[in-house]
């Protein structure tokens, strides 16, 4: 079989190692911003403080309010308030809620933006965005979303509880796991993939027992990294289409219902993704990659159900009419009853079911 794939190196400059937090204000200076805004959660108001205090003269302000799932509201808030300090640039420090709001105010013709993240969520190696409006979340890719420069400081993680990491970092796993099935893979992305489900879960459970390890917390944010550089280049499919089908309608926390759904989009995508599966078992080294994976995330400490977020089976029916509504790539085709199948299991915590052994189309 001929070799044929096409892989366009991504263009975001990344710095990487404990303490480079401090480099922020050289990495702003050689994106030639010279008034920033800082973004982050309320949560994190006091890192976006720091960094304000680190960027000296170069910082317009702060706004302290991004929220999950990137409500629209907000983001046209924090571009009113980048217009209204005549901001050229910012600086979002925190996970994927911050950078999802850089995201939309740079979308919207704002200023370009520095990433610093502080979880696992790999959303600052992307041109992917979301908002949120009326209950359903959009999402689109545009390469204006992509930040300038991504400082990555494992030390900002130290403080992430082992709970809120763990599923972070289940998270990163899943941006892997589906791009080893993507139609756009190529030989380079299968490599960061199969890398970053080895260190993902080698690190993971060693995380939730020594979760004070800088080289542990290093390990995992590298992971992640990778993990967000194989979001970045490929498309995804029925795992990332149900999780912002159930964030952005159903209000279901990210990372959670990632680290919920991965197990279950696996197995219904099995039979057609050979590589996916070969890494997993490999990584986790069983032979029933669908299982074992269900069983890891749950001895991490992982949310062992929808129901347990907060789904209940009466939004089954909407969730499956919204993730088949709109085309998208995915190795097997989407079937409603499948569908509905898998959400049962998911809402309820059952094992993931393979699928039937009759042919698939």
């Amino acid at each position: 079989m001929t070799l044929r794939f096409t892989f366009a190196p991504l263009p975001t400059r990344v710095v990487f190692g404990p303490g480079t937090l401090a480099s922020v204000r050289a990495e702003v200076e050689r994106a030639g911003f010279s008034r920033v805004l800082v973004l982050s959660t309320p949560g994190h108001r006091h890192l976006a403080d720091r960094v304000a205090g680190l960027l000296g003269d170069l910082a317009a302000g702060t706004h302290p309010h991004a929220a999950m799932h990137v409500p629209a509201g907000g983001a046209e808030r924090a571009r009113e308030t980048a217009a209204r300090l005549s901001a050229d640039g910012c600086v979002a420090i925190g996970g994927g809620s911050t950078i999802g709001l850089a995201k939309a105010i740079a979308l919207s013709g704002g200023p370009a933006y520095v990433a610093v993240p502080t979880t696992y969520a790999g959303s600052e190696m992307t041109p992917v965005w979301g908002l949120t409006e009326h209950g359903r979340k959009r999402t689109g890719r545009d390469e204006r979303v992509r930040p300038v420069a991504v400082v990555y400081d494992p030390d900002l993680t130290l403080t992430l509880p082992p709970e809120t990491a763990v599923v972070s970092g289940v998270n990163a796993l899943a941006h892997a796991v589906e791009a080893l099935y993507a139609p756009n893979g190529s030989p380079i992305v299968d490599l960061m993939a199969a890398e970053a489900v080895r260190v993902l879960t080698a690190n993971l459970p060693r995380l939730t027992v020594e979760p004070g390890d800088p080289g542990v917390r290093a390990r995992t944010l590298h992971g992640a990294w990778l993990a967000g550089c194989c979001l970045g280049s490929t498309t995804m499919g029925l795992h990332h289409k149900l999780c912002h089908v159930l964030g952005g309608t159903f209000g279901l926390p990210h990372a959670q219902t990632h680290a919920v759904v991965l197990p279950y989009a696996l197995a219904y995508n099995s039979a057609k993704a050979p590589k996916a599966c070969a890494a997993i078992a490999q990584a986790l080294g069983e032979s029933d990659p669908v299982t074992a994976l269900w069983t890891w995330t749950r001895n991490l400490g992982a949310p062992s159900s929808l129901g347990e977020l907060g789904l209940t089976e009466d939004a089954i029916a909407p969730t499956v009419d919204l993730a088949t509504r709109d085309a998208y790539p995915n190795p097997v085709p989407l079937d409603p009853g499948r569908l509905r199948a898998l959400l049962e299991a998911a809402v309820h915590g059952a094992p993931p079911q393979l699928p039937s052994q009759s042919p698939l189309p």
